[in-house]
């Protein structure tokens, strides 16, 4: 039999229609192990559930939240803006829940088989990412009973451990170009944002040991530039000085952004040896980032487009074929017609490549 492109199927294999099927738009057919009659509880989730699916995507923006704040708390402990108890209660709940769901929850085994058995789950489960997901849904904010806020935030850091999973979600999606290439520029702003929050500490410390005959330090300049200069017996008398802690983070992200994309503006700037190292390390990582990020961006973009190129290199081809070989009229409006048919039909699919 023939299918309408003209593309032959051959014999003996007895799943080429359901790939016909996916060629011409139809639903494409679920993969044999989505399909395969297996005994499972009804308590048993479908690691390709869209309801997993959706959980697991709530759970990732839980995650981001966590690395956003938790390392601006450890910073600025100053600011409380983010200390919201009712949040906080939130996202624990979230994260015990996904606990509870990864222990009946199926994955697919190294031989390609998916596992519904309720023991090798949970067995699976604890030799993986158990750890990482109990340590993160940890109650931290008890531990203020017994020591200080900041040593509370540093201990919440080891939830930051759950953007691991981040390479693991990259992987199943990588063929949707637009969720790769939005999780690859939040993660490049997430990067900002960390080293933000230590770029504000290092002046922090500069300032703390330099206070009474010293201010070169990016914070000194800073607070000079918008006249709210630091005070050497501030500390002393129990006041504050220097700008406002909204100013000094923007002012620190944009420093970050600036050298991690090579920018560099130089308002603001590395004026001791620390802020210097520091300066050459973010330069460092931001090259990095670059090989990364945009890397990975302009092979997105190029498979965005690569079927539209295709179209017009065939096109200008067939056109180059008519003109050389002087064709009437007719015959070019025929098969100009048949490849733009053609075309729309399989969508520039090879039909006997697919089936080899």
């Amino acid at each position: 039999t023939t299918c309408p492109t003209g593309c032959s199927s051959r014999t003996g294999r007895t799943h080429a229609s359901p790939r016909l099927h996916n060629v011409f738009g139809d639903p494409p057919a679920l993969p044999e192990y989505k399909v395969a009659d297996a005994k499972k509880s009804k308590f048993i989730l479908l690691h390709y559930s869209t309801f997993k699916a959706g959980w697991d995507w709530l759970i990732l923006l839980a995650t981001f939240y966590v690395a956003v704040t938790v390392p601006y708390n450890v910073c600025f402990i100053e600011l409380t803006l983010w200390e919201n108890p009712h949040l906080k209660n939130k996202l624990l709940f979230f994260y015990l829940s996904d606990i509870i769901f990864n222990f009946r929850t199926t994955y697919v085994s190294k031989s390609g088989q998916v596992i519904f058995d309720a023991r090798q789950i949970c067995i699976h489960y604890l030799t993986t990412w158990f750890i990482i997901d109990l340590v993160a849904a940890l109650p931290f904010d008890l531990y203020r009973i017994f020591s200080s806020v900041s040593v509370v935030h540093l201990l919440k850091t080891v939830r930051l451990l759950r953007l691991l999973r981040l390479l693991q979600k990259m992987d199943r999606y990588s063929q949707h170009s637009t969720v790769v290439l939005t999780l690859l520029m939040s993660m490049f702003a997430l990067l900002a944002h960390w080293m933000a929050c230590i770029w504000y500490i290092i002046g922090k410390m500069e300032i703390e040991a330099n206070s009474y005959n010293w201010d070169i330090g990016w914070l000194h300049e800073l607070g000079k530039r918008l006249e709210s200069p630091y005070h050497a017996m501030a500390e002393v008398n129990g006041t504050t000085s220097g700008p406002s802690i909204r100013s000094v983070y923007i002012a620190s992200l944009y420093f970050t952004l600036s050298s991690l994309t090579s920018v560099g503006f130089g308002n603001v700037s590395a004026n001791t040896d620390a802020e210097k190292i520091f300066s050459i390390c973010v330069m460092l990582i931001g090259a990095l980032m670059h090989a990364l990020v945009f890397g990975n961006v302009t092979a997105i973009i190029q498979r965005m487009y690569s079927r539209w190129s295709q179209y017009h290199t065939r096109t200008k081809d067939l056109k180059d074929f008519i003109r050389i070989h002087h064709l009437p009229q007719s015959l070019k409006q025929r098969m100009l017609e048949y490849f733009q048919t053609t075309w729309s039909v399989n969508n520039g699919i090879d039909c006997n490549e697919v089936e080899k």
